[in-house]
């Protein structure tokens, strides 16, 4: 089935966001000495084009950027941080465009917990605040290009991208067409509008990425756990059972260690290990970060 010229415009924009992005991951990742995934990169390590990542599950979610440290061309490296990007016309399409982006990473976030990876969402288009600050509270960094600074910067070199629902299908397909044709210099000249015009939003969304690829542990607590499981139907009878308890070091059967490790982001990592090599290899894991 031959694609709508609405959704070839969408594509066009989307490429273009990934195009105004891209660069400036890439040179983020050169100075950190962190490694760079997309679709743009010929990579031996993954069968074809996507990046591919999967969940606890099983099930694989693809990506627009993901960045790996110890990661090449010839081996996948730890997930440090995932971002994906987005375009939406309408508001009313941007609450489910929003869980969208949620189903594929968040399970993924979860699977490489401890890496404590950044979750990035480059969005363009017509978002609600409602739904952007679904993303931020699920712990989502957002870089927002409104729509108006899209219409702006295509308005620069003559372009007029502005449309609504009543846009027939042929002027999709004419303004489409006219994106195709511009020259490399025209569209550069696009780029660095739409950068311009957005970017106090680049450069926040740049120094969360580099606060939390950057940081540093700052403190690291060990706990070890002891005493039996003491289980109660009120919280009377738990209270009661305090006001009696006598704590000393080592009283009772080794359980658990709890473990608390603190950076200078203010980020956090905590863990329950039962096993002393197994917490060992925790914290070895989290010093390779």
């Amino acid at each position: 089935m031959a694609e709508s010229p609405a959704h070839q415009f969408g594509q066009l924009i989307g490429e273009l966001l990934e195009s105004v992005v891209r660069p400036q991951l890439e040179d983020f990742c050169q100075n950190q000495g962190l490694y760079l995934d997309h679709q743009k990169r010929e990579r031996p390590a993954r069968s074809g084009k996507k990046i591919s990542w999967t969940d606890h599950y099983g099930n694989a979610h693809d990506l627009d950027f993901v960045i790996e440290r110890d990661g090449t061309d010839d081996q996948i490296g730890r997930p440090v941080a995932f971002i994906e990007s987005a375009w939406r016309r309408y508001t009313k399409h941007s609450r489910n465009k929003a869980q969208e982006i949620q189903g594929a990473i968040l399970p993924l976030a979860d699977k490489y917990r401890w890496n404590n990876p950044f979750l990035g969402v480059v969005l363009a288009g017509a978002f609600t605040e409602g739904s952007i600050n679904q993303l931020r509270s699920l712990g989502f960094h957002v870089l927002y290009f409104p729509y108006e600074s899209l219409v702006a910067a295509f308005q620069s070199e003559g372009i007029d991208i502005a449309f609504d629902e009543s846009t027939p299908d042929r002027v999709f397909r004419r303004t489409t067409n006219r994106i195709k044709r511009v020259s490399p210099g025209q569209m550069d000249s696009v780029r660095t509008y739409l950068v311009g015009a957005n970017q106090t939003a680049i450069d926040d969304f740049f120094r969360s990425l580099r606060q939390r690829l950057g940081r540093h542990v700052t403190r690291v607590v060990v706990i070890p756990l002891y005493g039996r499981v003491n289980e109660f139907s009120s919280i009377e009878a738990a209270i009661y059972f305090l006001d009696g308890h006598l704590i000393y070091e080592g009283s009772g059967e080794f359980r658990k260690y709890e473990i608390r490790i603190e950076f200078s982001n203010g980020d956090k990592v905590d863990a329950f290990i039962e096993s002393n090599n197994k917490v060992k290899e925790f914290l070895e894991f989290v010093a390779r970060q």
